[in-house]
């Protein structure tokens, strides 16, 4: 069996396998606090990178940032039946303002008990919700564009690094809007650049779709997302975009007056994506030796190793990597600077290697005398473990773009492939049920069918563990019977196990 730096690997046990990718990457850890992490600042370099790009294309549509309290007062909540439905038992409440001494058990025990509880933010429509209601009074005021960059708590009982943990960190935009058509058109445009990220960035291909109505958001009339599909073929859902109607105005008191002088009450929208996107860029395109990185996401596209054996060779080979570094770091890739680091640390040369391997850097390059002899240098692509080139200086810094951009498209391209592959069209229940609880359930990937958006259709899915994620927003417009109910479906809907 070839040997790998991660054990187990993919194909012996995948859910561990994530958690060692996690931890051989030095991306995050458990922290001390139940279902919470310490994210690592590699990992936290890779959630800038995020942060940086997403907040480019948020600001290029007309939204501004703003922050919000992170204590909601719990009344707030209880304004949204549906929504304080949804997330009652998630939430984290503080009920008392001071500790003071516990003679009793020799500690601090809570006082100065509040008179109205606070949550500790799930999500923060009812609490931007009631600014809203102060800053909106005419339609001039509209549309009211607002995203947040901030951290929720929903108290998780089983938690997974990335993919679900009590604390997360997220964006979370919200806007209001003179009329309906409007909010949709955001809510539609806001999903748009969530999947152009995804695909773009990431190299995580997604499916556009809404969400089935047992699947909304709480208390929005139409939820939309990308799902993606991961190597062990199960789905993640990277993003939500909701049109909230008038739900949330109404409780929160959002109206305005019109052109006419008559008081409305606004439409609302609220759309997020969360560090949950780092699990899905680890289980896209990583492998049996590590974190695999897209160019446009890795904290560090090129990583230099200097290679000298006293002194004298020292100063030679780190004058030359550094005016290399000069060099690539003036050239632009994906509208910023290449981002190079040089590794001068007094680590063997393999052990370093093994390192920037296994944290998914895409491309090594090692010098030493008698490559800087040859003005020559050896390059090593993440893509390609075990592959290393002799190139010269010259054509590696000519190139250095079109091998960036070679790497970012065939990450994309193999992960289209791979979910291409493990899609299917379902045409009967029997096939259905084949498809997902046979021999090869583990690995059994997308299903597409007829179904109606129905309750109703829970009852056949959730004894195999399955999941209805969307109705695919394109090639969606004839319908169909349902394989479920036998009852005339409008769209296919794609049906998968996930996270």
């Amino acid at each position: 069996m070839e040997k790998t730096a991660i054990t187990p690997t993919r194909g012996q046990n995948y859910p561990e396998w994530y958690q060692q990718i996690i931890v051989a990457a030095d991306l995050a850890e458990n922290s001390a606090v139940r279902g919470c992490m310490v994210i690592k600042p590699w990992g936290y370099a890779i959630w800038e990178l995020m942060q940086q790009d997403l907040d480019k294309r948020f600001k290029k549509t007309g939204h501004v940032n703003a922050y919000f309290p992170l204590l909601i007062p719990l009344s707030y909540l209880e304004k949204e039946a549906e929504h304080v439905d949804g997330f009652a038992k998630e939430c984290a409440v503080v009920t008392h303002h001071r500790l003071v001494p516990d003679e009793v058990n020799v500690g601090l025990k809570p006082d100065g008990e509040l008179d109205e509880p606070f949550v500790i933010r799930p999500t923060s429509e009812t609490i931007i919700g009631e600014s809203f209601s102060k800053w909106v009074k005419s339609y001039r005021d509209l549309p009211l564009l607002i995203n947040q960059w901030a951290n929720v708590m929903r108290w998780e009982m089983r938690t997974r690094l990335f993919l679900r943990t009590s604390e997360f960190l997220w964006q979370e935009g919200h806007t209001a809007h003179a009329t309906k058509e409007e909010a949709v058109a955001e809510t539609e445009q806001m999903l748009k650049v969530y999947a152009a990220f995804a695909e773009d960035v990431l190299a995580m291909p997604v499916i556009q779709g809404e969400k089935p109505c047992f699947e909304r958001f709480p208390g929005a009339v139409n939820t939309y997302c990308i799902e993606a599909m991961m190597q062990d073929c199960k789905a993640l859902q990277a993003g939500t975009s909701h049109f909230l109607g008038q739900n949330f105005a109404k409780a929160s008191g959002i109206q305005y007056q019109n052109k006419n002088g008559e008081l409305e009450t606004a439409w609302t929208t609220s759309w997020g994506v969360s560090t949950r996107m780092i699990g899905g860029l680890i289980m896209t395109h990583s492998d049996d030796n590590g974190l695999v990185l897209p160019p446009r996401i890795a904290p560090q596209q090129f990583v230099i190793q200097p290679i000298y054996r006293n002194d004298e060779q020292r100063a030679q080979v780190l004058a030359y990597c550094q005016q290399l570094k000069q060099d690539l770091e003036a050239q632009v890739f994906a509208g910023n600077e290449i981002r190079v680091h040089i590794d001068d640390r007094d680590i063997q040369g393999g052990a370093k290697s093994w390192e920037w391997i296994k944290k998914g850097v895409p491309v090594r390059i090692e010098v030493g005398m008698r490559d800087i002899e040859k003005d020559a240098v050896m390059v090593a692509r993440r893509d390609a473990v075990g592959s290393k080139q002799s190139t010269p200086r010259a054509e590696l810094l000519t190139s250095a773009i079109a091998l960036l951009t070679e790497i970012q498209d065939g990450l994309f391209s193999k992960a289209l492939e791979f979910r291409n592959s493990k899609m299917r069209e379902i045409n009967s229940l029997v096939e259905f049920n084949e498809f997902f609880a046979g021999e090869n359930n583990i690995d059994s990937g997308f299903a597409i069918a007829y179904a109606v958006d129905e309750t109703g259709i829970e009852e056949f899915i959730k004894p195999l563990k399955v999941t209805a994620r969307c109705m695919p927003l394109d090639n969606n417009d004839v319908a169909g019977v349902c394989i479920f109910t036998g009852k005339l479906a409008s769209k296919k809907m794609v049906f998968a196990k996930a996270y």
